[in-house]
Protein backbone atom coordinates (compact mmCIF):
# COMPACT_ATOMS: atom_id res chain seq x y z
CA UNK A 1 0.00 0.00 0.00
CA UNK A 2 1.38 3.40 -0.97
CA UNK A 3 2.41 5.94 1.63
CA UNK A 4 3.31 8.98 -0.46
CA UNK A 5 1.20 12.11 -0.96
CA UNK A 6 -2.20 11.09 -2.24
CA UNK A 7 -1.85 7.65 -0.68
CA UNK A 8 -4.56 5.55 0.90
CA UNK A 9 -5.24 6.43 4.55
CA UNK A 10 -4.43 3.74 7.07
CA UNK A 11 -7.16 1.09 7.10
CA UNK A 12 -8.83 2.25 3.87
CA UNK A 13 -9.05 0.09 0.77
CA UNK A 14 -6.95 1.29 -2.17
CA UNK A 15 -8.84 2.79 -5.10
CA UNK A 16 -7.88 1.95 -8.67
CA UNK A 17 -9.19 3.48 -11.90
CA UNK A 18 -9.44 1.09 -14.86
CA UNK A 19 -9.13 3.37 -17.88
CA UNK A 20 -11.42 2.96 -20.87
CA UNK A 21 -13.00 5.14 -23.56
CA UNK A 22 -16.42 6.69 -24.04
CA UNK A 23 -17.61 3.97 -26.43
CA UNK A 24 -17.20 1.26 -23.77
CA UNK A 25 -17.56 3.17 -20.47
CA UNK A 26 -18.26 0.01 -18.44
CA UNK A 27 -15.38 -1.96 -19.99
CA UNK A 28 -15.40 -4.97 -22.26
CA UNK A 29 -16.56 -8.28 -20.77
CA UNK A 30 -12.94 -9.44 -20.68
CA UNK A 31 -11.63 -6.44 -18.75
CA UNK A 32 -14.51 -6.51 -16.26
CA UNK A 33 -13.14 -9.79 -14.94
CA UNK A 34 -10.37 -7.93 -13.13
CA UNK A 35 -12.82 -5.96 -10.97
CA UNK A 36 -13.96 -8.85 -8.71
CA UNK A 37 -10.42 -10.23 -8.73
CA UNK A 38 -9.17 -6.92 -7.34
CA UNK A 39 -12.03 -6.76 -4.84
CA UNK A 40 -10.97 -10.18 -3.54
CA UNK A 41 -7.51 -8.72 -2.91
CA UNK A 42 -8.93 -5.76 -0.97
CA UNK A 43 -8.87 -3.20 -3.79
CA UNK A 44 -11.81 -1.10 -4.99
CA UNK A 45 -11.61 -0.65 -8.76
CA UNK A 46 -13.91 1.10 -11.19
CA UNK A 47 -13.92 1.96 -14.90
CA UNK A 48 -13.21 5.59 -15.80
CA UNK A 49 -13.23 7.16 -19.28
CA UNK A 50 -9.83 8.68 -20.01
CA UNK A 51 -11.12 12.00 -21.37
CA UNK A 52 -13.93 12.47 -18.83
CA UNK A 53 -13.49 16.10 -17.74
CA UNK A 54 -14.95 15.30 -14.31
CA UNK A 55 -12.53 12.48 -13.52
CA UNK A 56 -10.31 13.21 -10.51
CA UNK A 57 -7.24 11.14 -11.25
CA UNK A 58 -5.48 12.30 -8.09
CA UNK A 59 -8.16 10.58 -6.01
CA UNK A 60 -6.96 7.14 -7.12
CA UNK A 61 -4.04 5.22 -5.73
CA UNK A 62 -3.35 3.81 -9.18
CA UNK A 63 -4.62 4.45 -12.71
CA UNK A 64 -4.46 1.39 -14.99
CA UNK A 65 -4.74 1.74 -18.76
CA UNK A 66 -6.97 -0.90 -20.29
CA UNK A 67 -9.19 0.12 -23.22
CA UNK A 68 -8.74 3.78 -24.28
CA UNK A 69 -9.02 2.55 -27.84
CA UNK A 70 -9.97 5.87 -29.43
CA UNK A 71 -6.55 7.39 -28.67
CA UNK A 72 -5.06 6.94 -32.14
CA UNK A 73 -7.23 9.67 -33.63
CA UNK A 74 -6.17 12.03 -30.80
CA UNK A 75 -2.65 10.84 -30.15
CA UNK A 76 -1.10 14.12 -28.99
CA UNK A 77 -4.02 14.78 -26.68
CA UNK A 78 -3.79 11.28 -25.25
CA UNK A 79 -0.06 11.55 -24.59
CA UNK A 80 -0.53 14.92 -22.86
CA UNK A 81 -3.27 13.38 -20.71
CA UNK A 82 -1.07 10.38 -19.82
CA UNK A 83 1.82 12.63 -18.84
CA UNK A 84 -0.43 14.48 -16.40
CA UNK A 85 -1.89 11.44 -14.64
CA UNK A 86 -0.25 10.55 -11.34
CA UNK A 87 0.59 6.86 -10.75
CA UNK A 88 -0.26 5.65 -14.26
CA UNK A 89 0.46 2.10 -15.41
CA UNK A 90 1.91 1.35 -17.66
CA UNK A 91 3.91 4.59 -17.23
CA UNK A 92 3.48 7.62 -19.48
CA UNK A 93 6.99 7.36 -20.94
CA UNK A 94 6.28 3.76 -21.95
CA UNK A 95 2.97 4.85 -23.47
CA UNK A 96 4.69 7.54 -25.56
CA UNK A 97 7.22 5.01 -26.88
CA UNK A 98 4.81 2.15 -27.46
CA UNK A 99 1.94 3.98 -29.16
CA UNK A 100 4.20 4.76 -32.14
CA UNK A 101 5.09 1.51 -33.88
CA UNK A 102 8.45 2.87 -34.97
CA UNK A 103 9.59 1.11 -31.80
CA UNK A 104 9.73 -2.00 -34.04
CA UNK A 105 12.81 -0.54 -35.75
CA UNK A 106 14.52 -0.20 -32.38
CA UNK A 107 13.73 -3.79 -31.45
CA UNK A 108 14.97 -5.03 -34.81
CA UNK A 109 18.19 -3.06 -34.34
CA UNK A 110 18.58 -4.78 -30.97
CA UNK A 111 18.63 -8.14 -32.77
CA UNK A 112 15.09 -9.32 -32.11
CA UNK A 113 13.21 -11.16 -34.91
CA UNK A 114 10.86 -8.44 -36.12
CA UNK A 115 8.61 -8.51 -39.17
CA UNK A 116 10.45 -6.47 -41.86
CA UNK A 117 8.91 -3.01 -41.86
CA UNK A 118 9.29 0.06 -44.06
CA UNK A 119 8.30 3.38 -42.51
CA UNK A 120 7.19 6.23 -44.75
CA UNK A 121 7.06 9.83 -43.58
CA UNK A 122 4.61 12.28 -45.17
CA UNK A 123 6.05 13.16 -48.57
CA UNK A 124 8.21 10.06 -48.92
CA UNK A 125 7.86 8.40 -52.35
CA UNK A 126 6.59 4.84 -52.43
CA UNK A 127 6.04 2.25 -55.14
CA UNK A 128 4.15 -1.01 -54.51
CA UNK A 129 6.44 -4.06 -54.43
CA UNK A 130 6.92 -5.94 -57.65
CA UNK A 131 6.02 -9.56 -58.11
CA UNK A 132 3.35 -11.83 -56.74
CA UNK A 133 3.55 -10.70 -53.11
CA UNK A 134 1.05 -9.52 -50.53
CA UNK A 135 1.70 -6.78 -48.02
CA UNK A 136 0.02 -4.79 -45.26
CA UNK A 137 -0.33 -1.01 -45.04
CA UNK A 138 -1.22 0.73 -41.79
CA UNK A 139 -0.37 3.87 -39.82
CA UNK A 140 2.37 3.78 -37.19
CA UNK A 141 -0.13 5.11 -34.65
CA UNK A 142 -3.22 2.93 -34.72
CA UNK A 143 -5.42 0.64 -32.65
CA UNK A 144 -8.02 -2.00 -33.38
CA UNK A 145 -6.81 -2.57 -36.98
CA UNK A 146 -8.25 0.77 -38.07
CA UNK A 147 -6.84 2.23 -41.33
CA UNK A 148 -5.19 -1.12 -42.06
CA UNK A 149 -5.41 -3.10 -45.30
CA UNK A 150 -4.02 -6.17 -47.08
CA UNK A 151 -2.87 -5.74 -50.67
CA UNK A 152 -1.63 -7.87 -53.54
CA UNK A 153 -0.51 -7.44 -57.16
CA UNK A 154 -4.03 -6.53 -58.31
CA UNK A 155 -4.44 -3.82 -55.67
CA UNK A 156 -1.68 -1.36 -56.57
CA UNK A 157 -4.02 1.56 -57.21
CA UNK A 158 -5.78 1.07 -53.87
CA UNK A 159 -2.46 0.59 -52.08
CA UNK A 160 -1.01 3.84 -53.43
CA UNK A 161 -4.22 5.65 -52.51
CA UNK A 162 -4.04 4.25 -48.96
CA UNK A 163 -0.46 5.43 -48.48
CA UNK A 164 -1.23 8.86 -49.92
CA UNK A 165 -4.30 9.18 -47.70
CA UNK A 166 -2.27 8.51 -44.58
CA UNK A 167 0.55 10.79 -45.69
CA UNK A 168 -1.87 13.60 -46.49
CA UNK A 169 -3.13 13.35 -42.93
CA UNK A 170 0.44 13.79 -41.68
CA UNK A 171 0.75 10.21 -40.47
CA UNK A 172 3.72 7.87 -40.56
CA UNK A 173 2.88 4.85 -42.74
CA UNK A 174 4.06 1.27 -42.28
CA UNK A 175 4.43 -1.31 -45.03
CA UNK A 176 5.04 -4.93 -44.02
CA UNK A 177 4.97 -8.23 -45.90
CA UNK A 178 1.78 -10.20 -45.35
CA UNK A 179 2.80 -13.37 -43.51
CA UNK A 180 0.68 -16.15 -45.07
CA UNK A 181 1.03 -18.41 -42.01
CA UNK A 182 -1.58 -16.23 -40.31
CA UNK A 183 -4.22 -17.71 -42.64
CA UNK A 184 -3.69 -21.24 -41.33
CA UNK A 185 -1.62 -21.18 -38.15
CA UNK A 186 -2.87 -17.80 -36.99
CA UNK A 187 -1.21 -15.26 -34.72
CA UNK A 188 0.05 -16.11 -31.24
CA UNK A 189 -0.34 -13.52 -28.50
CA UNK A 190 1.65 -14.14 -25.32
CA UNK A 191 0.53 -12.31 -22.18
CA UNK A 192 2.90 -11.26 -19.40
CA UNK A 193 1.95 -9.80 -16.02
CA UNK A 194 4.19 -8.42 -13.28
CA UNK A 195 5.38 -11.02 -10.80
CA UNK A 196 5.22 -9.52 -7.29
CA UNK A 197 8.11 -11.71 -6.18
CA UNK A 198 10.52 -10.21 -8.71
CA UNK A 199 8.90 -7.03 -9.99
CA UNK A 200 9.48 -8.26 -13.53
CA UNK A 201 7.07 -9.40 -16.20
CA UNK A 202 6.33 -13.13 -16.11
CA UNK A 203 4.51 -15.30 -18.63
CA UNK A 204 0.80 -15.76 -17.88
CA UNK A 205 -0.99 -17.37 -20.84
CA UNK A 206 -1.40 -17.26 -24.61
CA UNK A 207 -4.12 -17.21 -27.24
CA UNK A 208 -4.47 -17.73 -30.97
CA UNK A 209 -5.91 -14.99 -33.15
CA UNK A 210 -7.31 -15.90 -36.54
CA UNK A 211 -6.72 -13.83 -39.70
CA UNK A 212 -8.51 -10.48 -39.83
CA UNK A 213 -7.30 -8.75 -42.98
CA UNK A 214 -9.19 -9.84 -46.08
CA UNK A 215 -8.34 -7.03 -48.50
CA UNK A 216 -7.75 -3.31 -48.99
CA UNK A 217 -8.75 -0.86 -46.27
CA UNK A 218 -12.37 0.17 -46.71
CA UNK A 219 -12.74 2.18 -43.52
CA UNK A 220 -14.39 1.16 -40.27
CA UNK A 221 -17.40 2.45 -38.41
CA UNK A 222 -16.58 0.44 -35.29
CA UNK A 223 -13.95 0.90 -32.59
CA UNK A 224 -12.10 -2.27 -33.58
CA UNK A 225 -12.34 -5.33 -35.80
CA UNK A 226 -13.78 -8.43 -34.21
CA UNK A 227 -11.23 -11.16 -33.56
CA UNK A 228 -11.45 -14.95 -33.60
CA UNK A 229 -9.80 -15.96 -30.30
CA UNK A 230 -9.00 -19.41 -28.90
CA UNK A 231 -6.59 -20.54 -26.16
CA UNK A 232 -3.14 -21.65 -27.30
CA UNK A 233 -0.11 -23.27 -25.75
CA UNK A 234 2.86 -21.48 -27.35
CA UNK A 235 5.70 -23.42 -28.85
CA UNK A 236 9.14 -23.38 -27.24
CA UNK A 237 10.31 -21.05 -30.03
CA UNK A 238 7.43 -18.64 -29.41
CA UNK A 239 8.12 -18.59 -25.67
CA UNK A 240 11.78 -17.94 -26.35
CA UNK A 241 11.01 -14.95 -28.58
CA UNK A 242 8.38 -13.62 -26.18
CA UNK A 243 10.74 -13.90 -23.23
CA UNK A 244 13.55 -12.25 -25.22
CA UNK A 245 11.33 -9.31 -26.14
CA UNK A 246 10.13 -8.85 -22.57
CA UNK A 247 13.71 -9.04 -21.28
CA UNK A 248 14.49 -5.79 -23.13
CA UNK A 249 11.81 -3.85 -21.26
CA UNK A 250 12.34 -1.61 -18.22
CA UNK A 251 11.22 -2.55 -14.74
CA UNK A 252 7.92 -1.25 -13.41
CA UNK A 253 5.56 -2.54 -16.10
CA UNK A 254 2.36 -4.31 -15.03
CA UNK A 255 1.46 -6.04 -18.30
CA UNK A 256 2.72 -6.72 -21.81
CA UNK A 257 1.52 -8.60 -24.84
CA UNK A 258 3.83 -10.03 -27.50
CA UNK A 259 2.20 -10.81 -30.88
CA UNK A 260 3.97 -13.31 -33.14
CA UNK A 261 3.39 -14.82 -36.60
CA UNK A 262 5.67 -17.47 -38.18
CA UNK A 263 7.70 -16.61 -41.25
CA UNK A 264 7.93 -18.93 -44.28
CA UNK A 265 10.34 -21.18 -42.36
CA UNK A 266 8.15 -21.35 -39.28
CA UNK A 267 10.29 -19.00 -37.19
CA UNK A 268 8.25 -16.63 -34.97
CA UNK A 269 8.42 -12.97 -35.98
CA UNK A 270 7.35 -10.10 -33.75
CA UNK A 271 4.37 -8.28 -35.23
CA UNK A 272 3.59 -6.00 -32.30
CA UNK A 273 4.63 -5.44 -28.70
CA UNK A 274 1.64 -4.03 -26.83
CA UNK A 275 2.37 -2.16 -23.62
CA UNK A 276 -0.35 0.48 -23.61
CA UNK A 277 -3.87 -0.89 -23.98
CA UNK A 278 -3.73 -4.51 -25.16
CA UNK A 279 -6.62 -6.90 -24.83
CA UNK A 280 -5.35 -9.53 -22.40
CA UNK A 281 -7.93 -12.25 -23.09
CA UNK A 282 -8.72 -13.22 -19.50
CA UNK A 283 -11.87 -14.99 -20.70
CA UNK A 284 -9.57 -17.67 -22.11
CA UNK A 285 -7.58 -18.46 -18.95
CA UNK A 286 -9.39 -18.94 -15.66
CA UNK A 287 -6.43 -17.84 -13.54
CA UNK A 288 -5.57 -14.75 -15.61
CA UNK A 289 -7.87 -12.28 -13.77
CA UNK A 290 -6.20 -13.10 -10.45
CA UNK A 291 -2.74 -12.85 -12.03
CA UNK A 292 -3.50 -9.41 -13.47
CA UNK A 293 -5.13 -8.25 -10.24
CA UNK A 294 -2.08 -9.41 -8.28
CA UNK A 295 0.19 -7.53 -10.69
CA UNK A 296 -1.88 -4.38 -10.21
CA UNK A 297 -1.75 -4.65 -6.41
CA UNK A 298 2.03 -5.06 -6.67
CA UNK A 299 2.15 -1.64 -8.36
CA UNK A 300 0.21 0.05 -5.56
Amino acid sequence: MVSEAGSTPSGARPRVAIVTCAEIPLLEDDDRLVLPALAALGVDAEPVVWDDPDADWSSYDLVVLRSPWDYAQRHDEFLAWAAGVPRLVNPAETVAWNTDKRYLAELAAAGLPVTPTTFLAPGDPWTPPAGDVEYVIKPAVSAGSRDTGRYGPADKVQAVAHVRRLQAAGRITMVQPYLPAVDSYGETALLYFADPATGRLAYSHAIRKGPMLTGPDEGMDTLYKLEEITPRTPTAAERAVGDAVVATLPAGLVYARVDLIPDERGNPLLVELELTEPSVFMLHDAAAPTRLATAITWAL
